[in-house]
């Protein structure tokens, strides 16, 4: 955007108190196009804040096909906060200068939530934490349950506000430093004997328990919280109680059940470069058939030229099985065409394929310039004596580096723009009239859909998720109604009851359907299409 309202700069993180103040000034700055709202609360009470955009001059935003996004669900995955907003931004300061922009917001309705996991996001960004962690919410869990809590979580030894590793000198070690660069751990052969021993993240045993670090606050995944073959923790690690047992989770359950125009939907993750869809677990691969995975093919291969590097995946298939997660709720629960996007991968280290654990450290020290990385330095530990501590930061490897967060992000929000796009475009392609004498009329109507993406899929049609499409008649008597199947043999079905207002299953993506009616009378009419997740249209 050439001169935006909102003056933003897209290199650095955001704390909640950074996102809370973005939210309200794009609103503030764009009131024609940006509704901000809280969707509920989180655990610690803090309110998870929710962007509606469109251009609320040309139809009602309730009623236009609807994209969600979300962002951090997981506390450590950090830029998905960043890649939403970014993609808000954009959206709000292009209108009227971006013709495709402008194009968008006219048809399409964005419900954009950058964080649902705000209490976390907060303690990982101030509090001393590993990169891995906190990963869950904050709701206290005695992790190995022995009754004992670790009130302080991981202890930060040199006070930097990252957790690194410990390591302690030892002739029967099984590592040893890299000649190439000191700072690298690898380990022996074995035919060789090491110098060091690793022994974990910063930390004490705080709780007597002869363990370090092993009650972190947590741990639940949130993203295995999710009502869509939910499985207990024994089976799914990380599950809390039941489906939707997490409070944030919670909130945006609701949130999207009050708008079932929602046709679309993008949830961003770290990391790794990956657009995933489900099934996540095999079990459930029936429930994507031939006809909704063409059209994930076809959204994902796209993905794959948009963002170099970033690779179309199947959850269960390329990764692991995973149950109650978000992707599967979205789709197997309300028949939503949904990819989780695993940002940042180390293709944008040096651009190669294969990334080796040297490369990191040569990145951090060629490009960051060794800004990721606390130096090993000695400690006397109150339990194992004398070790030394460093390695990374808690924001290093996992999070996009400062100056590649807003390219990353751009092609992430085209990939997204691109899905939205392709949410259902209803038109009234032809109206065709022919008397049948004695007053009667027949009236021929054609409906297609301009977009990739039906007004149902496969799934939502094959379990009545969704409710049908309907295409009415006013201003003339309709004696019968019907759908035509095949209008060079004649071939229709009629509807019995309410002839005016006909159901149909589905408008399938790049199709038509064609329905007709025998009525009396003569004059103007009107032809309405009403689909939840296609949108109205008049003529």
């Amino acid at each position: 955007p050439s001169n935006p309202e909102v003056e933003m700069v897209w290199n650095r993180y955001y704390t909640y108190d950074g996102i809370t103040d973005f939210c309200k000034k794009l609103a503030d700055a764009h009131p024609n196009l940006v509704k901000v709202e809280s969707i509920g609360k989180s655990y610690e009470g803090r309110d998870i804040w929710a962007l509606t955009i469109t251009d609320n001059s040309v139809g009602n935003a309730d009623k236009k096909p609807g994209f969600y996004i979300d962002g951090n669900i997981h506390s450590n995955e950090i830029q998905g906060a960043e890649f939403a907003m970014y993609i808000a931004w954009y959206l709000a300061e292009s209108h009227n200068e971006v013709d495709y922009i402008t194009s968008i917001l006219q048809d399409k309705v964005f419900y954009i939530v950058p964080t649902i996991n705000p209490d976390a996001r907060e303690n990982f960004m101030t509090a001393p934490n590993t990169m891995h962690s906190p990963r869950s919410g904050m709701i206290p869990i005695d992790n190995d349950r022995d009754n004992l809590y670790d009130e302080d979580g991981m202890d930060d030894l040199d006070g930097n506000g990252s957790i690194t590793q410990m390591r302690r000198k030892s002739k029967r070690g099984r590592w040893k430093q890299d000649p190439d660069d000191p700072r690298l751990m690898v380990r022996v052969g074995v035919d060789e004997q090491g110098d060091y021993e690793l022994l974990g993240s910063e930390g004490f045993d705080n709780d007597g328990d002869g363990r370090v670090n092993e009650d972190g606050t947590g741990y639940y995944d949130p993203n295995r919280d999710w009502g869509w073959n939910w499985q207990p923790n024994y089976v799914q690690r990380g599950a809390y109680k039941y489906p939707f047992s997490v409070p944030e989770n919670a909130c945006v359950k609701d949130f999207v059940l009050q708008h079932m125009n929602i046709a679309g939907a993008q949830s961003f993750h770290n990391t790794g470069g990956m657009l995933l869809r489900g099934p996540g677990a095999e079990e459930d691969k029936g429930t994507y058939n031939a006809t909704d995975i063409q059209v994930y093919d076809a959204i994902g291969e796209k993905g794959e030229k948009l963002i170099p590097g970033y690779d179309y995946l199947t959850v269960y298939k390329d990764l692991y099985s995973v149950f109650g997660g978000e992707l599967d709720w979205f789709f197997g629960s309300l028949g939503v065409i949904t990819f989780t996007n695993e940002l940042y991968t180390s293709y944008m280290m040096f651009n190669e394929r294969e990334a080796s654990n040297a490369d990191r450290y040569a990145f951090d020290k060629d490009l960051l310039f060794e800004d990721a990385f606390v130096e090993w330095k000695a400690f006397d530990h109150p339990q194992y004596g004398a070790i030394e501590i460093g390695g990374f930061k808690k924001n290093y490897t996992r999070a996009n580096p400062g100056f590649l967060i807003e390219s990353d992000a751009h092609r992430n929000m085209a990939f997204c723009l691109y899905h939205a796009y392709h949410t259902p475009k209803l038109v009234i392609d032809e109206v065709k009239e022919r008397s049948l004498g004695g007053g009667l009329k027949e009236i021929t109507v054609t409906v297609a859909n301009e977009r990739m993406i039906p007004t149902h899929t496969n799934h939502d049609v094959k379990n009545n998720i969704a409710r049908p499409d309907y295409i009415s008649i006013k201003g003339v008597q309709p004696i019968a109604g019907m759908v035509v199947q095949d209008e060079d043999l004649n071939i229709s079905v009629e509807q019995k009851n309410r002839p005016e207002r006909i159901a149909v299953d589905n408008i399938p993506g790049n199709g038509t359907v064609k329905v007709r009616w025998i009525v009396k009378g003569n004059g103007n009419y009107t032809i309405d299409v009403d689909s939840l997740r296609g949108g109205v249209v008049s003529q």
